[in-house]
């Protein structure tokens, strides 16, 4: 079955036993307005201790909120008992909840696009809120008062953003209001559930507009006052007609499609180092900020509780992100070495949208994808000719030099200069020679 298919039996079975249960959320808004969703919530009157009783296998995951995880086919639902909530002294998780009516709990939901309820079996949509009309006029609106909802939940705060951008919506006069006044205080939000809402905003659709959106709505400058920080930093005019390193960074998102967290954070950081390397003597210079930007990046990454993967793919990103301009005048042992990266792929596509949010050449971004098809697997990552082992039986003692002289191997090899184990044998004993002061 399908995961609507697998929901909708839920609700079955929830109302077979005589409680009132419902489709609740996002699935709503994604239904009405034609998409297909592939997460499906479930809320209703019967409490979790019934629900666990109900259903063959179940994960309690809050039961003191209400919530009960239901497997069914591997796939996992929420379901939720309807409830209203008290104060939220951590600004992120009501301190008590009570169970409650639908109308009800709708009503303590965020925005009026997520608080409709659907019965599958009736195919009745319960509207409390005015959502479907704001659906209908494209509009982010905070159900009931704005600083009320975002009290409880400063998270919410960027949420409405990731909503209006992803659907290309307006936000509602009011939350837009409400947001701007409680910027500030989205610092009571841990630095991991700011980073997931942030990886759903760049990763998602319109990524541009969504930055554009929190620097407009106060929170960028809370949240990344580095990438705040380029608004207004120039660039020389013949290198970067479009404006400056804000506006350039935009442009560069604008082209992005379905891009992953470390690629989209690549393009969003990659001239960061510039507000820190900007000089104007004959011309604006930032000297080095490939190097700068890297590190600024690190602690980015850090601040946010990035996984040391994803930081050391991102930082190297935005490193190397110049590195296409020389590429033709690259050694070939060094242009193979680029193209065994692990992170290549997106490198190139960083690059790729770099120039073409720039100066518009690609001749070197072409360059580098006609070299990388012509080569084999094996071309740009050969077998080894020789190991340690071998500089062991030379009689060289293991340490650093070992690293010197295998890459000094290596690199004649990917030139083309040695292709037999022989060849690399002379090679390293010369090497080893030279080491040993013979």
């Amino acid at each position: 079955m399908s995961v609507k298919q697998n929901a909708t039996e839920i609700v079955k079975t929830l109302q077979r036993h005589g409680y009132q249960a419902f489709f609740a959320g996002g699935c709503v808004r994604d239904m009405i307005m034609g998409k297909e969703s592939s997460d499906y919530d479930i809320a209703t009157n019967a409490l979790p201790q019934k629900v666990i009783r109900l259903f063959e296998k179940t994960i309690p995951v809050g039961v003191q909120f209400g919530v009960v995880i239901v497997v069914k086919e591997g796939r996992q639902f929420e379901v939720a008992t309807f409830r209203t909530e008290d104060s939220y002294s951590d600004g992120r998780h009501p301190d008590s909840v009570a169970f409650s009516s639908p109308e009800d709990d709708v009503r303590r939901r965020d925005f009026t696009i997520n608080g409709l309820l659907y019965d599958p079996i009736t195919d009745e949509i319960l509207d409390y809120v005015g959502g479907r009309a704001d659906i209908a006029s494209g509009i982010i609106r905070a159900i009931g008062n704005p600083f009320e909802r975002f009290t409880e939940d400063k998270l919410r705060m960027m949420r409405a953003v990731r909503f209006a951008s992803r659907f290309r919506f307006a936000i509602h006069e009011d939350t837009e209001k409400a947001i701007i006044q409680l910027a500030q205080t989205i610092h009571v939000v841990s630095a991991e559930r700011i980073r997931e809402e942030l990886e759903k905003i760049v990763t998602g659709a319109n990524s541009h507009t969504g930055i554009e959106q929190l620097d407009r709505l106060c929170l960028l400058k809370e949240i990344l006052p580095e990438v705040w920080r380029m608004k207004g930093v120039r660039q020389p005019e013949n290198f970067h007609p479009e404006g400056d390193v804000f506006v350039h960074t935009l442009l560069c998102l604008s082209k992005l499609v379905n891009p992953t967290w470390t690629l989209a954070m690549g393009v969003l950081l990659h001239d960061i180092g510039k507000t820190d390397t900007f000089t104007e003597t004959d011309r604006i210079r930032f000297n080095l900020h490939e190097k700068v930007g890297a590190n600024m990046a690190a602690n980015i990454c850090d601040r946010l509780k990035t996984s040391t993967v994803d930081k050391n793919r991102i930082t190297w990103l935005v490193l190397k992100h110049l590195c296409f301009k020389d590429a033709q005048m690259m050694r070939p042992n060094k242009l193979k070495r680029l193209f065994a990266e692990d992170g290549y792929a997106e490198l190139a596509e960083l690059c790729r949208i770099d120039a073409l949010s720039s100066s518009g050449d690609l001749s070197d971004y072409h360059f580098c994808r006609e070299s990388f098809e012509k080569l084999t697997h094996e071309e740009v990552k050969p077998k080894p000719l020789i190991t340690g082992h071998d500089l062991i039986d030379m009689g060289l003692k293991p340490g650093p030099h070992f690293r010197d002289i295998l890459t000094k191997i290596e690199d004649e090899q990917l030139d083309g200069n040695l292709t037999t184990r022989d060849e690399a044998i002379a090679m390293a004993q010369e090497l080893v020679g030279c080491k040993q002061g013979i």
